[in-house]
């Protein structure tokens, strides 16, 4: 492989899938508010916490990180046209310095309040946080918590051990690229751009969701690694080809009603199966999670044709946002679930307090963003780069030209 001949497939910045990259990481705020008020798991749980928006939180439920490594696959693309042979070590740094710090510093706060409320435990955090840092395993109600942990930092640890088994692929079999960029640009021509990776999906949620539940815990997360992995495989094929991405835009419409459809199906099967003692028949079952495969990418082209149709122009917000969203990922689950405990004793009502924790972690999370970038040495904790320096209003620097500027 020669980085001049990669870099020559692959075209200008897209400002469409900076865009993308930036809603998705943004629609995070939400869903994970959102978290806070339904009956699934999570770390701290509303007392007003009850099955009413979870339509909701299924329209992005099945596609949301799904869109983000797709997205990253198209990045590391273009990473990998600049980056030499110095790639993995900037990627290295750009994802595990971020990653290690947010496990011992941003993280800890989130597992101190989920064992206040869970467990009763009755410690300051600065005795909780030595017990964190050795691994204590105590900490136990149906499940031990395991410390220390990422929590929704998983994103960053997935990325890089994709990122690491994509650059040995690419080293040891240079033709992989090509031969990935002429599937995609042949295969995913048309209607295949719909088809094949529904096939893709669908096969991955029938054969592994029930043996391999997802645990974001890297190790034994099966079903995780094979729908992700795989569209992060697909954004890499992706990036610099030409048909697929006008056939995107040309069915956006068609994968909309399709998305639609399917998450009005999903709604009905979860809500009609809701308690344990509504067992769905097979048949049904596997024909649902065909379905939800289906879904997931159903959106997901959605999302990329009318971004390729309406967000191909650059501006000084997009350069702001993309140098600012990652640190905001970092950030944002801990300062809700600090905040949502700090709530509690008001008894605001659920619809004012959701919309409190929206506003208030948002701003937040990019005021301490507006201080990462001018304090150089916090910069690498957050994976801030160069284009960090660019100002609402500025024509400075473009930053990478890779699709996503921290990814």
């Amino acid at each position: 492989m020669t980085n001049v001949s990669f870099k020559a497939d692959l075209g200008q910045r897209r400002y469409d899938l900076d865009w993308v990259r930036i809603g998705a990481f943004m629609l995070l705020i939400f869903y994970h508010v959102g978290m806070y008020y339904v009956n699934w798991g999570w770390h701290v749980k509303s007392p007003h916490a009850s099955s009413a928006i979870e339509p909701l939180m299924m329209l992005t439920s099945p596609w949301r990180l799904s869109l983000l490594f797709l997205v990253s696959g198209v990045a590391t693309a273009y990473l990998l046209a600049r980056g030499g042979g110095n790639f993995m070590r900037s990627r290295s740094a750009r994802l595990l310095i971020p990653l290690a710090f947010g496990m011992l510093v941003i993280v800890p706060p989130q597992s101190y309040l989920e064992v206040v409320e869970k467990v009763g435990y009755g410690g300051s955090f600065a005795e909780f946080y030595r017990l964190y840092i050795t691994g204590y395993h105590g900490f136990c109600r149906e499940d031990c918590l395991i410390m220390p942990t990422w929590n929704h930092l998983w994103f960053v640890a997935y990325l890089w051990v994709y990122t690491g088994v994509l650059f040995i692929i690419v080293r040891l079999a240079p033709r992989t690229i090509p031969w990935l960029k002429g599937r995609a640009e042949c295969g995913l021509a048309g209607f295949g751009v719909l088809i094949w990776p529904v096939a893709l999906l669908a096969a991955a949620r029938i054969g592994l969701a029930a043996r391999f539940p997802q645990n974001h815990a890297l190790v034994g997360d099966w079903y995780n690694h094979a729908s992700y992995f795989a569209v992060f495989l697909l954004g890499f094929a992706l990036a610099g080809t030409h048909a697929p991405w006008q056939a995107l835009q040309r069915f956006r419409w068609h994968a909309l009603g399709a998305a639609i459809l399917g998450w009005s199906a999903l709604c009905s099967y979860f809500g009609f199966y809701s308690a344990e003692t509504d067992v769905p028949p097979e048949a049904l079952r596997i024909f649902m999670r065909g379905l939800y495969g289906a879904q997931q990418w159903m959106a997901i082209a959605a999302i990329l044709g009318f971004a390729h149709r309406h967000l191909m122009r650059d501006n000084a917000a997009r350069r702001y946002l993309t140098a600012a969203i990652f640190p905001v990922y970092i950030l944002h689950q801990t300062v809700i679930i600090v905040l949502a405990h700090a709530l509690q004793p008001a008894h605001l009502a659920p619809p004012v307090e959701g919309l409190l924790l929206v506003m208030t972690t948002a701003a937040a999370c990019f005021m301490a963003y507006e201080l990462i970038r001018r304090v150089r040495p916090l910069q690498p904790l957050f994976g801030v780069g160069r284009e960090a320096n660019v100002r609402i209003g500025s024509r400075a620097a473009d930053g990478l030209r890779a699709p996503a500027g921290s990814f």
